[in-house]
This record gives C-alpha cells, sequence and structure tokens, in this order.
C-alpha cells in the first residue's frame, strides 16, 4: 500500500492564500491514568493472639512488606522487619526463636529484643541490628501500626472492650478491593435491604472524635443458628478506630450476653485488603462458668458464621467496584459523605494540582 503523503509535501495552487499565523490556545487537558488511593496509616491487624504462641515466629504483609512476628519464652510480642542485616536472610522463614532472642536461619547470628546482635555460634557479631514496629495486643488480637515514611503512631491503638473480653472465633479472607471501600460498606445503610435483605435498619448521624467515628444502628435480622432467636433485634453501638478497627456491640437481650464483632482491615498490597471477622461473647452475669463459657463460644462462632453470609455477597461487589473519588451522591447518602471526611486524615495530605499548559496549534 502507498504510503500517505505528508499534508506539507501535497502540490499548492500557484496563488494560495498566505497561511495564518498560529494562534495560541488551551490544550484540551490529558487524560490522565486513574490513581489508586494509598496506604492509609494507622492500626491494623495482623494476627490473633492465639496465633502467635511462645517462642513462634509468624510472616505477615502490611502495606506491600513483609513484617516478622515473633514472642519470645517469656511472652513479649515483637514486629520487625524480615530480612536479617548480616546477609539478608529472611527471619521469617527458617528463624527461630531461643528464650528471648530471634535467630536467623543462616548463619544462626541472634538477635535480642532491643534488635541488636546478641551473638553467633562461633562468637562472632554484626554491628547490624533489627528494625522494631510498633505493636500493640488487645482482646486476643495482635496489631500493628503503619505511618506514612516510618512516622511513629499518632494516635492510640484500638482500645481493649473489656479486660475480660477475649476473641474466640475468627474468620479471614483477602479480598481484590481498596480497604476505604470495604470499610465504608458499614454506614451504607442504603444497601443493606437490596443487598442482604435485611430490614428496618435505621442509623443515627455520624459523630466523629479524631481518629474514632461512632455510630448507632437498630435493625432486625435473622438469627441464623442463634439459639432461641429466630431474629435479632437490638441497637448496635459502631466505633471505627481508624480504618483498621471497627468494633460493633450488640446487646441480645433474649439471651442476657453482649456479643462483639470486630470487622479488621488490613492494607496488603495494591488494592489487596486481609478481611478478618472476629466475635466474642460476654454473659450479664456470669453464674455458670462452664456453661457460660460454652454458650458464649457458640454464639461467638455463629455470629462470624452469618456475618461470612453477608460478607461474601459484598465481595462480589468489591472484586469488581471501582473507587469513585467524586462520587454523584443521592439523599440519604450522607453519612458516606461524613465517613469520607473523616477518613481524609488517614492519608498524606494530596499534592498540588499541576498548572493548565499551553501550546501553538495552527487555525
Amino acid at each position: 500500500m502507498d504510503a500517505v503523503p505528508d499534508q506539507e509535501k501535497l502540490d499548492k495552487p500557484p496563488h494560495a492564500e498566505p497561511t495564518a499565523p498560529p494562534r495560541r490556545t488551551h490544550a484540551a487537558r490529558p487524560t490522565r491514568p486513574r490513581k489508586e488511593l494509598g496506604y492509609p496509616k494507622g492500626w491494623f491487624a495482623v494476627a490473633m493472639t492465639r496465633e502467635l504462641a511462645r517462642q513462634k515466629v509468624l510472616r505477615r504483609r502490611l502495606a506491600d512488606q513483609d513484617i516478622v512476628l515473633y514472642r519470645t519464652r517469656t511472652g513479649r510480642a515483637y514486629a520487625v522487619d524480615p530480612h536479617c542485616p548480616h546477609l539478608g536472610a529472611h527471619l521469617g522463614v527458617g528463624g527461630t526463636v531461643e528464650g528471648e532472642n530471634l535467630v536467623c536461619p543462616f548463619h544462626r547470628f541472634a538477635f535480642a529484643p532491643d534488635g541488636t546482635c546478641a551473638g553467633s555460634p562461633d562468637g562472632a557479631m554484626t554491628r547490624g541490628r533489627l528494625r522494631h514496629h510498633h505493636l500493640a495486643e488487645r482482646n486476643g488480637i495482635v496489631y500493628l501500626w503503619h505511618g506514612h515514611d516510618g512516622a511513629a503512631p499518632d494516635f492510640e491503638p484500638p482500645h481493649a472492650v473489656s479486660a475480660t473480653v477475649t476473641a474466640t472465633a475468627s474468620w479471614t479472607t483477602s479480598i481484590d478491593a481498596h480497604l476505604q471501600d470495604v470499610v465504608e460498606n458499614v454506614v451504607d445503610n442504603r444497601h443493606l435491604a437490596p443487598l442482604h435483605g435485611l430490614r428496618s435498619v435505621q442509623a443515627s448521624p455520624i459523630e466523629t472524635n479524631g481518629p474514632e467515628l461512632h455510630l448507632r444502628m437498630s435493625r432486625s435480622a435473622p438469627g441464623h443458628g442463634l439459639p432461641g432467636l429466630r431474629t435479632v433485634q437490638g441497637e448496635a453501638s459502631i466505633v471505627m478506630e481508624g480504618l483498621g478497627c471497627t468494633v460493633i456491640r450488640v446487646r441480645l437481650t433474649g439471651l442476657r450476653l453482649t456479643l462483639y464483632l470486630w470487622s479488621l482491615d488490613t492494607p496488603i498490597g495494591p488494592r489487596r485488603t486481609q478481611h478478618r471477622q472476629v466475635a466474642a461473647c460476654l454473659p450479664d452475669r456470669p453464674h455458670r462458668p462452664l456453661t457460660d463459657q460454652a454458650l458464649s463460644r457458640a454464639i461467638a462462632w455463629t455470629a462470624v458464621r452469618s456475618t461470612v453470609r453477608v460478607i461474601r455477597q459484598d465481595i462480589a461487589i468489591w472484586t469488581h467496584q471501582r473507587h469513585q473519588r467524586h462520587p454523584h451522591l443521592a439523599r440519604g447518602d450522607e453519612a458516606i459523605s461524613a465517613y469520607r471526611r473523616w477518613a481524609r486524615q488517614f492519608y498524606p495530605a494530596p499534592d498540588p494540582t499541576p498548572p493548565r499548559t499551553t501550546k501553538l496549534t495552527g487555525r
């Protein structure tokens, strides 16, 4: 096929009109690639306390980075960067705990709780030290702090709901969705009836206090196996402590129990979230320890299974959902708007908008 000649090489009539000088115009703003949300700062669940037994090493993921957890013989838990400062072996793959020290699987360099080298089989020492991450344990859940550019925590870890409550049931999955969209589901009351068939949903206005968001919700839902209850009715008190931890407290008056549900979301990679549903029950007035404990555990597991049924319906939406930075909200979506304003504090300040550019074009 013959090549098409350039326009400026085409023959012109002998007395062609002079070409008008180029004029200065604003170029159409180019379409920018969609910018995904980054990783928020905050406290994020990485394990259950029961998973991190004494002298055990765990490998976990947070904000697209590996982190190694370990617990010493005396019961202290620590989180460190994954690679040995000597020659870079991964401490979470074959590393062990000996007494209070984390031991590298490669050359057996031992590192004390303060991160310094405590020795090796041949007596050699390395000046390198392990970098620690801020760790907290509450109600049987292990949290780690993630700060922008390694910044230290600027708000407290999630509060313990009660010193006597330990989570007894949990379920974990990974979702191809951004953490903020997953957490937003809690305040999106509009989807509860059409997607989940939940009725009689009434929610109070959102209240915020720094990194905390508070909400109360009344609703009825199927009991899904809760003993003696075909329908669960009651008021739920919801507290978000950053984007990583949502605690839902539900009073089960018919059973004289208080149910605690934790919805724990951890960013593990770009648009990848690890989601945990955790539960515990506390009797109003325990008078039969063994019976009350068995009933509490059974209800906690039933609550997790019931929640998972609902979450699976949400996951089908989240997996294909696109985050709308500027959504066209409808009447009744005030809670979503309030949630998004609150959530901005957990991200770095946005870069200033670049100036518009101009170029010369022909007529």
